[in-house]
């Protein structure tokens, strides 16, 4: 069970196909809209109410432009998802009546935690994010800056407490409805935790190395790849460009989306023409588009095939995009809009794959050009990334859920 954009999703297809192959039945439940991930790979799915990208246009979703803070879109995007949370509750109650075990994402957790409570089913977690306090880093939402040990673990308290304060009337009302005791925001955390609730995480620990203080249960073994399936090919049109002249340089911003694409698009190509490159954008949640014989604009793409075919990435640090970029071995340029994108973008830069992270917050040319020729003129950058991503494509992040499942007393078919 997942909820939010793209990045959100797309790796858990991965996941599902990996323990599908395994021997297990899988199903995803996230919103209807990304239902063709899935396609091929074996994985069902269950489609949630709610449209991430209509949220995100609409009234209450465009106010998250008009915080100029981190902590204020933190609150904005707190208050959208509490007002989400009734009406997911209902489809995820029904899509775990017929479940055996609940593996549930960061953005559901406490909510995904409760459904397989009341119905008396063994659960896990499996984040994109590391998302338990540590002494070692502030918690990814909150920033890329150490405020030393004592106050990062406390700040991850903070926000672990927020979290769980989005879905607390929603919690308690279910309890209520399936006879349990109503527990408050931290008292639900202090019995996951005393249970020592399993959370598997979705990334190397090449790229977070697993923080020393974390308690027993949490585990970081590798990354889940997005399933693209065997034929994964990028359109005609595109390879022809690709074919027709020197390595390109890729941006896009993902599921993010921007108050003026216009302008940010002609930012980025005058950039990319300053710095001698071509371009392939993507179009993206934010409408970025470019023209001319030097440039592509593309929709959705499966990164798995077009990364390793560019000269560099330029993109806003989501977590399933760094992955991407990683795998793919190709130097990285991270413009991070919001939440947990600073935190990736600096281990990009703490790794030797990015020159430098860039603010989309008045990006301009004459700042993202520069970036441009570092990224792809300086070969030490190119030499950390494929060495990286050969380390990164031994990894195996999906046995480790299933010897998890398997712990739980539920095992594939062989």
């Amino acid at each position: 069970m997942t909820a939010g954009s793209r990045g959100d999703v797309a790796p858990f297809t991965g996941l599902g196909h990996g323990l599908v192959r395994a021997g297990y039945e899988v199903t995803l439940v996230t919103h209807g809209c990304f239902a063709d991930l899935v396609a091929g790979s074996g994985v069902g799915f269950h489609a949630l109410p709610v449209d991430p990208r209509a949220e995100l246009e609409s009234g209450r979703g465009r106010r998250l432009h008009r915080s100029s803070t981190g902590a204020g879109k933190i609150l904005r995007l707190a208050e959208l998802a509490r007002s989400l949370a009734g009406r997911l509750a209902g489809d995820m109650i029904t899509a775990a009546r017929s479940s055996d075990v609940l593996l549930v994402s960061g953005s559901l957790g406490p909510l995904g935690h409760c459904v397989a409570e009341v119905l008396g089913l063994p659960s896990m977690g499996v984040h994109l994010q590391p998302l338990a306090p540590t002494r070692e880093f502030t918690p990814p939402v909150a920033g890329v800056r150490s405020w030393g040990p004592a106050v990062n673990r406390a700040a991850g308290y903070g926000v672990n407490l927020a979290v769980e304060r989005v879905f607390a009337r929603t919690v308690r009302d279910l309890r209520g409805q399936f006879g349990l005791p109503r527990l408050g925001p931290a008292a639900a955390r202090r019995a996951r935790e005393r249970s020592a609730w399993p959370v598997h995480h979705g990334f190397s620990p090449l790229v977070v190395p697993r923080p020393r203080d974390w308690r027993k249960g949490l585990d970081v073994r590798g990354y889940w790849w997005p399933y693209d399936g065997a034929d994964a090919r990028l359109p005609p049109a595109l390879a022809d460009f690709l074919d027709a002249g020197p390595a390109p340089v890729y941006v896009g911003l993902g599921s993010a989306t921007v108050p003026d694409p216009g302008r940010l698009s002609g930012e980025i190509v005058r950039a990319l023409r300053s710095a001698g490159l071509r371009g392939v954008i993507q179009r993206g949640w934010g409408e970025l588009r470019a023209t001319g014989d030097d440039m592509f604009t593309v929709g959705e793409v499966p990164h798995s095939v077009l990364f390793p075919r560019m000269a560099a990435v330029v993109h806003h640090a989501g977590a399933g995009t760094t992955a991407a970029g990683l795998r793919a071995g190709v130097p990285a340029v991270p413009v991070p809009v919001q939440f947990d994108e600073g935190f990736w973008a600096a281990r990009l830069v703490a790794l030797g794959v990015a020159p430098g992270s860039l603010s989309l917050r008045g990006l301009r040319a004459e700042r993202l050009a520069p970036a441009l020729v570092r990224a792809t003129t300086d070969p030490s950058f190119r030499r950390a990334a494929g060495g990286l991503a050969d380390r990164l494509r031994a990894e195996d992040g999906v046995t480790p859920v299933a010897g998890a499942l398997a712990r739980l007393g539920h095992r594939g078919r062989p």
